[in-house]
């Protein structure tokens, strides 16, 4: 299908990622396999050095226990996305070669890109933290290019949360506050919403405060005291580089001790082996009941951070957990009670009436709908025997009806086009039409109804005068109704300006350049 616009979004995350796309109007999250929404971000490697596009994280597991009792190189790797734009490698004896982050990420994106089976994409948007600097995003799009994608756009992973959040809410005006803890960043956005019109206010986060933190938290005050009752680790722990492995193979533990006790009251952690030997060469067994009380304790300092920063960004615009209208939840770690009982005693009570682990891949397909693929892509992907057509909308509106004009591309369009031709718009729920109208290559405008608060799908179809179809292409639009303002939705997270050299001091000050002040929406210009 020849598509217009770019209308797939990823969610490249510090642990899960996942992939979404609009069709027929509505945006659907693709399977990780035909089953799951969301697939770990873990990339292994085979000793044939092939890539294992399944059981990763098990590898990376399995890698991670093995290397307590002896030193192995690891083939199986993690939370690169922290290291995005900095030198960082990753070192692959079944490669025998060094890999950034950026390849890394390439990886996991042209793992959920291979879960699309029925057209080729070229064309992407990807979400980043809000917080992600520039040299950040750059890393992002080099990894989107190694990956495969001729064009890909990049946009906040608050923004993406808040445009799915925002489009089936009823609510559409006064202040969302955007809680975004993820895997590995957290990120606050606050905005302000209008009829509709939503615009990111201002940003606070941290690229590293996440759920690794809190595994790390848990491993730190309750899994190795514990370990240390009944065994001796006293070598693993006075050396650097040993206890930093050590913590990272018991995180699994961390992980499943934080999970269970989501739903449950108390739960035993009871494991035999998988966590090496001790100073003894004797294997170490885990027998740990741990109460919510006590996970409570753990994590409540971690989870506080990031309280604090939003409270920060609140007090700093004037506002209280009161004024909020909303407080939209983002990431697995929002899941737990503990973090949702803190939000609702220090801020306000979160809403939870989206999926926290899949809005943001959603949204990101939202906002692709509205982004035009580049003319190289519409170029290469044209099928100049069918009839090429060009529509013109609005990609996202608060209004109940849109005009939308179709015009025929004669220069692009190698086949035979009749004397008459005729085009009819029909939404994708069949429940209104345009009836058949007259177009050619100067423009024809018709007037199209939109259902309020929803993703409005449209097919185009085109008729010569004897009411036979003709083929054409484009054959399918969006328009977005109940959202506005998404070219002014994304600001600028940090203030830009230029370093100069003074001649009478020979120091170096920072001059700001006007028009790029932090959260001045973008595009941007500005002048110095």
């Amino acid at each position: 299908m020849a598509r217009t616009k770019i209308d797939y979004g990823i969610d490249l995350g510090t642990t899960n990622s996942s992939i979404s796309r609009i069709e027929s109007g509505e945006d659907k999250i693709i399977k990780v396999n035909g089953l799951d929404d969301t697939m770990p971000s873990y990339i292994a490697y085979n000793k044939k050095g092939e890539k294992k596009k399944k059981k990763a994280f098990a590898v990376y597991r399995s890698e991670q226990e093995a290397s307590l009792s002896k030193e192995i190189e690891p083939n199986a790797f993690i939370e690169f996305k922290r290291t995005m734009g900095t030198d960082k490698k990753y070192f692959s004896s079944n490669l025998d070669k060094h890999l950034s982050s950026e390849e890394l990420s390439a990886e996991v994106l042209k793992t959920l890109k291979s879960f699309v089976t029925d057209e080729v994409v070229n064309a992407v948007v990807i979400t980043v933290p809000a917080a992600f600097k520039n040299n950040q995003i750059d890393a992002t799009r080099r990894a989107a290019k190694l990956a495969g994608f001729e064009h890909a756009e990049v946009l906040q992973e608050p923004v993406a949360a808040a445009m799915a959040y925002g489009l089936d809410n009823k609510k559409k005006d006064g202040f969302w506050l955007v809680f975004d803890f993820g895997g590995g960043t957290f990120d606050a956005a606050l905005l302000k919403v209008e009829d509709g019109i939503m615009k990111v206010t201002d940003t606070e986060g941290d690229n590293y405060l996440g759920g690794k933190n809190l595994d790390l938290a848990i491993v730190d005050e309750i899994i190795i005291p514990h370990i240390q009752v009944n065994f001796s680790i006293n070598d693993i722990l006075d050396d650097d580089t040993k206890k930093l492995k050590y913590r990272e193979a018991l995180k699994s533990f961390a992980e499943e001790l934080k999970n269970e006790l989501s739903f449950k009251s108390e739960f035993n952690l009871y494991k035999e082996e998988g966590a090496g030997t001790d100073d003894d060469g004797e294997d170490i067994e885990i027998d740990l009941t741990i109460t919510q009380s006590d996970l409570e304790k753990v994590l409540t300092p971690v989870f506080q951070k990031a309280v604090d920063i939003s409270k920060k960004l609140l007090e700093r615009n004037n506002l209280k957990g009161s004024s909020l209208d909303s407080l939209i939840l983002v990431g697995g770690p929002t899941f737990s009670p503990i973090i949702r009982k803190m939000l609702e005693k220090q801020i306000c009570k979160p809403d939870t009436s989206v999926d926290p682990m899949t809005v943001v891949s959603k949204g990101a397909a939202l906002y692709a709908s509205t982004v035009s693929i580049s003319e190289e892509i519409k170029e290469q992907t044209r099928d100049k025997s069918k009839i090429q057509i060009e529509i013109g909308h609005e990609a996202s509106t608060v209004e109940l009806e849109e005009f939308v004009t179709l015009k025929i591309l004669t220069e692009k369009t190698e086949g035979t086009i009749p004397n008459k031709v005729f085009a009819e718009i029909t939404r994708s729920d069949r429940a209104w039409s345009s009836g058949k109208v007259e177009i050619n290559e100067i423009g024809e405008v018709i007037e199209t109804q939109l259902i309020e608060g929803k993703t409005n799908g449209f097919e185009v179809s085109l008729f010569d005068d004897k009411g036979n179809i003709l083929e054409s292409e484009p054959k399918e639009f969006t328009i977005i109704q109940g959202i506005g303002g998404l070219n002014s939705m994304q600001g600028l997270t940090l203030n830009w300006g230029i370093e100069i050299k003074k001649r009478e001091t020979g120091k170096i000050e920072f001059k700001q350049v006007s028009g790029l002040e932090q959260n001045k929406s973008l595009p941007a210009t500005g002048t110095a």
